[in-house]
């Protein structure tokens, strides 16, 4: 049984930027204990045979094959942009003078 400390209820209330009255500090106390006596009931099961895993299911990741193809011509790429300039897209700039 988990038991949780007024000094702890007040610390935790501290730390979490909160005001508690003594009658809070009191009713937090008893709802904590509730919650880690909750929580600790998975200390009973039963993990004998049990694998250690990082996830239940048995999930891998699908991966295509890595295989280098040949991309698309560079003014196929440059075909519907505004402007180019040197065979590169031409943008409007996003820094302005205060930024360089």
């Amino acid at each position: 049984m988990a038991r949780v400390t007024r000094d702890e209820v007040k610390h935790i209330a501290n730390l979490a930027r909160l005001q508690i009255t003594e009658d809070e500090t009191t009713e937090m106390q008893e709802s904590l204990e509730s919650i880690l006596n909750f929580a600790n009931q998975i200390d009973e099961a039963n993990t004998e045979d049990v694998e250690p895993t990082c996830h239940v299911l048995d999930l891998q990741n699908v991966l295509r094959e890595d295989k280098a193809q040949e991309g698309i011509p560079q003014e196929l790429a440059l075909k519907n942009a505004k402007e180019t300039e040197d065979g590169q897209f031409k943008v409007p700039s996003v820094m302005n003078g205060e930024d360089a």
